[in-house]
C-alpha cells in the first residue's frame, strides 16, 4: 500500500476507503470488462448483420455492402492510434474512454433510426429473392446510402478511444509492486478476452435471433441499448478508478528525438566536447507517469538526440537534447512494432472468414437436428471454441505446458503468438480443403447454378473445424499479444502501445478488403464470361484457390515472425517489474474516493 499522504481530517476515511480498494478492485475490473464487452457485441453485431442489411435492404451490391463493412472495421480498429495519442498526451485514459464510448453510442443510435424510420430505407415493394439476385430491386438513394456510411463511420470513429484504453485502463488498477502482479495481469487479460468473447457470442446469436423475430431496428437498437446501459455503469464507477497521469504528447516526444539525432548525427561519441548522456538526476523521470529506462546499445544512432556537448549550454531545449529514457522510450516504439505487425495475416484471416464463410454457410445445411440455425449465426462457433478454451486454459493449459516449457505462465507472451500463428495456418488449410470438396459436391450435384439453395445433405458444421481452430488461434495470439504490448510499452504510452493491436486489426481489415478487389480483377474477365476466385455464385467462384493463397501467406507471416520472435529481448523481469513499479508509484494520481 503507498504511503499516501492526505489532509487531516480526510487521513483515517482515506485508509479505510484504500483498505477497501482491493475488494472493490473486482468491481472495477467487471466494469472495464462490461465496456469492452458492449464494445465488441456492437462490433461483431455490426459486422455480421451490416453486410445483410445492406444487400436485403438497402439492395446493396454484395460485393460493395461486404467492402463497405471492412472499411467499418478498418476504421474501427485503425483510428485506435488517435485514441491512444490522446489517452497518453492530453486526456488520460478514463476521459478518452468517456467521451468516444459517447460518440460510439451516438452512432448506434443513428444506425437504429436509419433501420426503423421508412423514410432512410428504399422502397421494399416487388423485391423478393430473384430480384435481389437479378439486381432489379430498387436501390437506395445516394442520400440514404450517405446517411447509413456516416452513422457507421461514426460508430467506427468511437471505437477508436475505446479499444486502446480499455485493456490498458484495467490494468492500471493492479499495483505494480505487488509480488503477484504479472500474475493478476496474466489472468486479468485473459478475463479480458473472455468478455470480448461473450459479446461476440452475443452479437451471432441473441441479436440474430432480435433481428429474426423483430426486425433490423430492434436487433440494432439492442445493441446502442447495450452499449448505454455500458456507458451508465462505467460512470457509476468513477469513483472507484485508479488514474495514471497522462505524460504530455508521446509523438511530441518521438519528433524530439528523432530531430535531436538528425541534428547530432556528424557528431562523434568520441567527440572532445562530449559531457555525457543526458538524464534528469533522482529516481524520478521528467515524464509524467513514467519511471527511467535504463540505456541499451539498440538503435546507437538515435542515441546522439541523448549526446549532451558543451555547446548545448546549461538549459537546452528538448528539441536538441533529450533524456535517456525519452529516447529508449522511441527503441522500444520501434522494437514492438514487428511483432503486432505479424499478426496482420491472422486479421486478415479473421474478416475474409466474416464474409466468406458466411457464403459458404448459405449453400449447406445448417439443421442441428429439428433447430434450424440461421446463418449468420455460424460465426458464434469461433467465440464458443475462444470460451472455453479460456475457462478451461488455467486448469488445462498451464500445468501441462509448463511441465514442458518450464515457464511459469506455461508458455511466454511470444510463444502464445506464435502458438495462434500456427493455429491459424491449420484452419485456413482445412478451409482450402473443405470448399474443393464442397464446391466439386455442388456441381456434382447440379447445385451449380442456385448458389443460395441449401445442399440438404452437406452439412454446415464442417465449417465447425475451420471456425474452432480460428477461435484457438484468436485466443493464444491476441491476448498474448495484448498483454506483450501493455507489458513492453513505455510506461507513459502504454495506450499507443496497445493501439498497435488494434492498428494490426484495421490494418488486416483494409488488406482484405484490397486483397480481395485485387483478387477479382486479376482472376476474373467479365467480357470473356470467366468468373472471379471470389465470385458471388460460390460455386462457379474458386474460393479454394483463395484460401490456398492465404494458406501460402500465413506460412510465410509465420516464418517471419519466428525471426524476429527469437531476436527480441524482453524489456523487463518480474523482479524488475516490481522495482519498477516502486519509482512509478509517485506518478500515480489519488482518486479521493477510490485509490491510487
Amino acid at each position: 500500500m503507498l504511503n499516501l499522504q492526505y489532509p487531516d481530517p480526510l487521513y483515517s476515511l482515506a485508509c479505510q476507503l484504500l483498505l477497501l480498494h482491493e475488494h472493490l478492485g473486482l468491481i472495477v475490473l467487471v466494469v472495464c470488462a462490461g465496456n469492452e464487452m458492449a464494445e465488441r457485441m456492437a462490433y461483431f453485431g455490426l459486422s455480421v448483420n451490416m453486410v445483410a442489411f445492406m444487400f436485403y435492404i438497402m439492395h446493396q451490391p454484395f460485393a460493395d455492402s461486404a467492402n463497405a463493412v471492412n472499411i467499418f472495421l478498418g476504421i474501427s480498429q485503425a483510428s485506435s492510434v488517435l485514441g491512444g495519442f490522446l489517452a497518453d498526451a492530453y486526456l488520460g485514459r478514463y476521459w478518452t474512454i468517456a467521451i468516444f464510448t459517447t460518440i460510439y453510442l451516438a452512432g448506434l443510435t443513428g444506425i437504429t433510426l436509419c433501420a426503423s424510420m421508412s423514410v432512410f430505407l428504399p422502397n421494399q415493394e416487388h423485391c423478393d429473392q430473384l430480384s435481389l439476385l437479378l439486381g432489379n430491386c430498387e436501390q437506395a438513394k445516394p442520400w440514404q446510402m450517405l446517411y447509413l456510411n456516416a452513422v457507421l463511420y461514426i460508430t467506427g470513429f468511437g471505437a477508436a478511444g475505446i479499444r486502446p484504453c480499455v485493456s490498458s485502463f484495467g490494468a492500471d488498477q493492479f499495483d505494480e509492486r505487488s509480488k503477484d502482479y504479472k500474475s493478476h495481469l496474466d489472468r486479468f487479460f485473459n478475463f479480458f478476452y473472455l468478455s470480448v468473447t461473450i459479446g461476440a457470442i452475443i452479437a451471432f446469436t441473441a441479436v440474430v435471433y432480435i433481428q429474426m423475430q423483430r426486425g433490423w431496428g430492434a436487433a440494432f437498437g439492442s445493441l446502442a441499448i447495450a452499449m448505454g446501459v455500458s456507458n451508465l455503469l462505467f460512470f457509476i464507477g468513477t469513483p472507484l478508478y485508479r488514474h495514471r497521469l497522462p505524460g504530455g504528447s508521446p509523438l511530441t516526444r518521438v519528433a524530439q528525438v528523432l530531430v535531436g539525432a538528425f541534428r547530432k548525427r556528424k557528431k562523434p561519441f568520441s567527440s572532445s566536447e562530449l559531457v555525457g548522456l543526458y538524464e534528469v538526476p533522482g529516481k524520478r523521470s521528467s515524464i509524467k507517469g513514467s519511471g527511467k529506462i535504463p540505456h541499451t546499445d539498440d538503435f546507437r544512432c538515435l542515441d546522439k538526440a541523448a549526446l549532451r556537448l558543451k555547446e548545448d549550454g546549461d538549459d537546452p531545449s528538448p528539441w536538441v537534447l533529450c533524456t535517456v529514457t525519452q529516447v529508449e522510450e522511441v527503441k522500444i516504439l520501434l522494437k514492438l512494432l514487428p511483432i503486432p505487425a505479424c499478426t496482420i495475416m491472422l486479421n486478415i484471416v479473421l474478416t475474409e472468414y466474416l464474409t466468406l464463410s458466411v457464403q459458404q454457410a448459405y449453400t449447406l445445411n445448417t439443421h442441428m437436428g429439428q433447430l434450424k440455425l440461421p446463418v449468420t449465426c455460424m460465426p458464434v462457433f469461433p467465440g464458443i471454441s475462444i470460451f472455453l478454451l479460456l475457462s478451461l486454459y488455467y486448469t488445462i493449459f498451464v500445468p501441462l505446458s509448463r511441465r514442458i516449457t518450464g515457464h511459469p505462465n506455461g508458455a511466454s507472451q511470444l510463444q502464445r503468438v506464435g502458438i495462434g500463428l500456427a493455429v491459424s495456418i491449420l484452419s485456413v488449410g482445412w478451409a482450402a480443403l473443405f470448399e474443393k470438396y464442397r464446391r466439386g459436391y455442388a456441381i456434382d450435384h447440379g447445385y451449380e447454378s442456385i448458389f443460395l439453395t441449401p445442399m440438404p445433405d452437406l452439412s454446415a458444421y464442417w465449417l465447425l473445424i475451420q471456425y474452432c481452430l480460428i477461435g484457438i488461434a484468436e485466443v493464444f495470439c491476441i491476448v498474448g499479444l495484448l498483454e506483450f504490448l501493455y507489458q513492453e510499452s513505455p510506461d507513459a504510452m502504454r495506450s499507443v502501445g496497445s493501439a498497435y493491436a488494434a492498428v494490426a486489426g484495421g490494418l488486416g481489415c483494409f488488406a482484405a478488403t484490397i486483397m480481395n478487389s485485387i483478387i477479382k480483377s486479376v482472376t476474373g474477365d467479365s467480357s470473356k464470361g470467366k468468373p472471379s476466385w471470389l465470385s458471388q455464385n460460390i460455386n462457379t467462384g474458386r474460393f479454394d484457390y483463395f484460401y490456398w493463397f492465404l494458406t501460402g501467406l500465413s506460412v510465410i507471416n509465420f516464418c517471419v515472425f519466428i525471426y524476429v520472435a527469437r531476436r527480441y529481448k524482453y524489456r523487463s523481469t518480474p523482479e524488475q517489474v516490481v522495482e519498477k513499479g516502486e519509482q512509478k508509484g509517485l506518478n500515480m494520481v489519488v482518486n479521493p474516493l477510490g485509490g491510487t
